[in-house]
């Protein structure tokens, strides 16, 4: 979904993703193909450090677009890495609040500063429904080292932890041959350089490696589990512990409304903390089960 950056943040980004790559920016085609990022699938988690672990029970708020509304009493807010204002940072976590900042971690969007780092190589197939956002090849050294960098930007910006988007490429039909061991040594890389970097972090859908990632991620962030009935994979989660952060779609606040009793009671017994939000997650409506 597109956004944009203020300057001062767009230099930041900059500037850690030049320290980040090397990367050859003259001109519209680098290297081909990327440099094979070479992550071990069988990594041992990263399990010592002082970083956010929310409490299985844990509230939430999830907004992406337009002016972060400030004014909801929960445990955590989701927002945009790049387009939150350092102000809204500060306000929520004055109030005790935990920031969880989102990116995109398998998928190349052209609005982002640093979508020139990607080789034209790492760049797949669109996104179904979203045409300036293609998939990217994880098994790229480039890709990695972008995505290491916008984990310096979370931690610098002070987020408590991360929300990557798109780590299911394995499961899609995105231009590459990658495999679901290949999807494994990516996420968990992830996962582990966040907590390195004292960052809580996601794991955003993924169900089918839900059992193999949960010792690595600290919560579940999930879309429309109860919608396709898939909540019972992530049930691993919470027998860890551990938070499922499920947000169900609707076009209105009154079709919201609708379903909230038999969605919420549903919820209750799936033990996941559902939220019924509007598509563009832009605050229109919040509807808990809190």
């Amino acid at each position: 979904m597109r956004s944009y950056l203020g300057s001062f943040a767009a230099l930041v980004l900059s500037a850690l993703l030049f320290a980040a790559c090397s990367t050859d920016l003259a001109g519209d085609a680098p290297a081909s193909p990327s440099p094979t990022a070479a992550l071990d699938p069988d990594v041992a988690p990263v399990t010592d450090g002082d970083w956010y672990r929310p409490a299985a029970d844990v509230t939430w708020q999830w907004q992406i677009q337009g002016e972060v509304n400030t004014s909801y009493e929960v445990a955590v807010y989701d927002v945009d890495l790049f387009d939150v204002p350092d102000a809204v940072i500060r306000t929520l976590q004055s109030r005790g609040i935990r920031v969880i900042c989102y990116f995109s971690a398998g998928s190349g969007e052209n609005y982002r500063p640093d979508y020139d780092l990607f080789a034209p190589a790492d760049l797949g197939t669109p996104l179904e429904g979203y045409p300036n956002e293609r998939w990217l090849d994880v098994r790229s050294a480039q890709v990695v080292a972008v995505m290491e960098a916008r984990l310096d930007l979370a931690a610098r910006r002070g987020c408590d932890g991360v929300e990557p988007d798109n780590v299911t490429a394995f499961d899609h039909a995105t231009g590459f041959d990658i495999t679901d061991r290949d999807q494994l040594a990516f996420n968990r890389h992830l996962a582990n350089e966040a907590h390195r970097r004292g960052l809580a972090i996601a794991l955003k859908n993924d169900g089918d490696q839900a059992e193999a990632l949960v010792d690595y991620f600290d919560f579940e962030l999930n879309e429309e589990c109860h919608e396709y009935a898939e909540c019972n994979l992530l049930q691993v989660f919470p027998k860890h512990g551990k938070p499922i952060l499920n947000a169900e779609y609707a076009d209105t606040r009154a079709l919201a409304e609708a379903r909230k009793s038999s969605l919420c009671a549903e919820a209750r017994e799936q033990q996941t903390r559902t939220l019924l939000l509007p598509y563009d997650l832009d605050d229109a409506f919040r509807i808990g089960c809190d």
